[in-house]
Formats: structure tokens, C-alpha cells, sequence
């Protein structure tokens, strides 16, 4: 059992996105092709399959995280590219292990404060223990008392993957 709680993309967020991106473009769904296969669905934290209706969207996690504190983060406010499927899918249902948790994959688990400034962060190989190393990491993270939010982000491409609060 994993021991910290993994937030996807929230439903309502997911619903103002499949409407207009977080640049401001409208959204635009098509097949998913081989290209596509394997890469990360942030709305149920999958990776995609042939076949299924997608949509590559700009996605500003921090911002909106702020947006609700009443926090800046200012320059730490990004927007990256996501992947997401056109239509409600059900979402991300926790369970044993981490998602998109592949070994040999390479993430940033990337912390934030208050104001959602990072923090710091680290590099994660993932092992095919993925659930030890992300607890560890995870644990290394909060043991710092400003540290309020972590995101899991892919290295290559720096995208956003999954967040994790505070216990």
C-alpha cells in the first residue's frame, strides 16, 4: 500500500480543460496513434492505449494550487503540456502502488512552499521498488516543515505527472 495520497488532475479542473487550456486555447480532441501509446494520462494516471480519445492540453498546476490559497508564486508559475482523455474517463483510482511508475524512469519529485516557490527537489530513478523509493522521497521532502505540496514530474520532458500534499 502506497503510503502517501496521489492527486491526478481534480475532476472540475479536468472539465474546465477539456473546454480551454490553461494558455487559453480551446481544446482538441483526437485518436490516440502509436505515438501516442505509453504516454501519461494525468486524469487517471495511465498511460495511453491505441485507439482511445485524447487531447494534449497546457496545464498550470501551481497556479492553480495558488489560485485557491490566496498564494504567488510568481515566477514559479508554469504551464506545461498534458495528456488527457477528450471525455470523462472515471479518473484515478488509488491502490498498491504509484502510477506511471516504470523502472529505470527518470522523475523529479519537486517541492513547493506556501507561496508555491519550489523548494527544492531531487532525482528519482525508479527502482523496481517504486513504492520504497517514493515514500522515501517523499518523506525526505516533508521533513522539511515549508514543504507543502510535491509534484512528480517527468525528467526528460519536465511535465507534470502527479502531486502529493502533506500528510
Amino acid at each position: 500500500m502506497t503510503k502517501y495520497t496521489v492527486l491526478p488532475v481534480d475532476p472540475a479542473v479536468l472539465k474546465e480543460l477539456r473546454a480551454g487550456d490553461d494558455a487559453g486555447r480551446p481544446c482538441v480532441s483526437y485518436i490516440a496513434t502509436g505515438d501516442d501509446v505509453g504516454s501519461p494520462l494525468r486524469c487517471c494516471l495511465r498511460s495511453i492505449t491505441l485507439g482511445e480519445r485524447i487531447a494534449l492540453v497546457s496545464y498550470a498546476p501551481v497556479r492553480r494550487w495558488a489560485a485557491t490559497r490566496g498564494a504567488d508564486p510568481g515566477a514559479y508559475d508554469e504551464q506545461g503540456p498534458v495528456f488527457i482523455h477528450a471525455d470523462d474517463c472515471g479518473g484515478f483510482t488509488p491502490g498498491e502502488h504509484y502510477p506511471l511508475a516504470r523502472p529505470g524512469a527518470l522523475r523529479t519529485v519537486r517541492r513547493y512552499d506556501a507561496q508555491g516557490h519550489i523548494a527544492g527537489g531531487r532525482l528519482l530513478e525508479i527502482p523496481a521498488d517504486a513504492a520504497t523509493a517514493f515514500d522515501a522521497a517523499f518523506d525526505d521532502a516533508f521533513n522539511d516543515p515549508n514543504v507543502v505540496l510535491v509534484h512528480v514530474r517527468a525528467l526528460e520532458y519536465g511535465c507534470f505527472h502527479f502531486e502529493v500534499r502533506r500528510p
